[in-house]
């Protein structure tokens, strides 16, 4: 009982959202924040701090939230860093900074979501070897072990990469692609298939039983009568990369242990979710609820 309620307690101990201003909106798993040398799954509604490390698995999806409202949104086997991160006060408006670091893997950065901000964004994304200046735009990029690619979708970018002047991308539907050990290509139109191919990398997938804030369905893995069974389920499933938490429930006079993901959107996604989950060792038979 003593474990359980210290891992309540380091729950209710993680940065509020305010603090910080950088939210997990939606996770599809398994995806995990590596801080301070520890890994834990991410959650929906977890709040991120400066130099912390977002790792996305096979299949996976997340979906984050600037201060401003601006979204970010991380594809599969993504490594993704979080520094910088400030809003303050010049000249009479907010200035909202931040230098985001795409080690791997895909992602998108829109404003779209955010019209009603009218402050300044100072936002520096770098894709491995490029580094994108975003004032207001929405961008899509990604890195792997042979070149770098940043596509301007809507807006106006300074780009840069390493060792090389800067140029600015303004024309809407364009890419620059940066190869390893090569000459970067110059910057071209992006076919609308290309640009829907890539764009499906980085979003949510319906039906694959991904987690989202204020999502009111819940799935249950296991129900115990001992603490010791209770936490080696919520370990494995912890380890897969999905959000589990445990909750001590009286039932009838007994206590007992319940195993459970929450912030699920809807029955299908719970759904969904249990098929994913039951192959870890420990779940059985997931029960969703509401």
């Amino acid at each position: 009982m003593k474990r359980i309620l210290a891992l309540l307690a380091l729950i209710a101990a993680l940065p509020a959202v305010a603090q910080v201003g950088v939210t997990v909106e939606a996770v599809q798993s398994p995806a995990w924040v590596e801080r301070d040398g520890r890994r834990s799954p991410l959650s929906a509604g977890m709040a991120l701090d400066n130099r912390d490390r977002v790792v996305s698995g096979a299949n996976a999806r997340v979906l984050l939230r600037m201060p401003e409202g601006s979204l970010v949104k991380l594809g599969e086997d993504a490594r993704f860093a979080i520094d910088g991160i400030a809003t303050r006060r010049e000249a009479q408006r907010n200035v909202v900074t931040a230098t985001l670091d795409v080690l791997q893997g895909a992602f998108r950065f829109t404003t779209q979501a955010a019209s009603r901000f009218r402050g300044e964004r100072r936002i520096d994304v770098r894709v491995s070897t490029v580094t994108a200046g975003i004032r207001g735009t929405d961008i899509w990029g990604k890195s792997t072990g042979d070149r770098d690619i940043v596509c301007l979708i809507e807006g106006d970018i300074s780009v840069q990469r390493q060792g090389e002047a800067a140029f600015r991308m303004n024309e809407p539907l364009s890419f620059y692609i940066a190869p390893r050990n090569a000459p970067a290509l110059p910057v071209a139109p992006v076919d609308k298939n290309q640009l829907a191919q890539w764009a499906a990398e980085t979003e949510i997938q319906p039906g694959q039983g991904a987690v989202q804030r204020g999502g009111r369905f819940r799935l249950t893995l296991a129900e115990t009568d001992t603490q010791a069974e209770a936490l080696r389920v919520y370990d494995a499933v912890r380890e897969a990369g999905f959000p589990a938490e445990i909750r001590p429930i009286d039932l009838a006079g007994r206590q007992v242990y319940r195993v459970r993901i929450s912030n699920l959107p809807s029955e299908r996604e719970a759904q969904a979710l249990a098929q994913r989950v039951r192959t870890i060792e420990g779940v059985r038979d997931p029960v969703v609820t509401r």
